[in-house]
């Protein structure tokens, strides 16, 4: 999961299919994890509202460092999930060639919704990230799919 700074929306995504995979016993079979595709945080923790909204979820980003995206993520994921088109554009430039299949955009795997972006709450009040988490919720139910039926999980 990559948004920007991966303080955010990545770290929301991390958190809350990390969750999903726990809740089907997969956790020995699918490895999470989440980066920025630049380094203004690299080392910090999610943003406190990031926190604070999946908490009152169920769910604990406490354990989080922001780490910065490298090519090597294309060889140890299966999936490398932008946020948005930003970093979508970004990571395509990061991206080994022969690995273009891995990248997607995150929401590709909600089709219900009309949004095809998580939106960057940063600069935003404590609504941006509990939308944040729903659009996260219904793409990562459509990752946890995928995965079972690609991988046969």
């Amino acid at each position: 999961m990559v948004c920007m700074g991966n303080i955010c929306r990545s770290p929301i995504a991390h958190g809350y299919f990390e969750h999903l995979v726990r809740q089907a016993g997969l956790e020995s079979q699918i490895r999470v994890d989440s980066a920025g595709t630049h380094a203004y945080h690299v080392g910090n923790p999610p943003d406190s509202r990031a926190q604070q909204t999946a908490r009152r979820r169920g769910i604990d980003l406490s354990g989080q460092r922001a780490r910065k995206a490298a090519h090597e993520d294309f060889e140890g994921f299966d999936y490398v999930l932008a946020m948005d088109r930003d970093n979508y554009a970004l990571l395509a430039e990061l991206c080994p060639e022969g690995l273009e299949h891995k990248l997607h955009l995150f929401l590709e795997f909600a089709p219900q919704l009309p949004e095809r972006e998580v939106p960057d709450p940063y600069y935003g009040g404590t609504d941006g990230f509990e939308r944040v988490f729903d659009l996260v919720e219904a793409a990562a139910l459509g990752l946890l799919a995928d995965i079972r039926s690609r991988h046969g999980l």
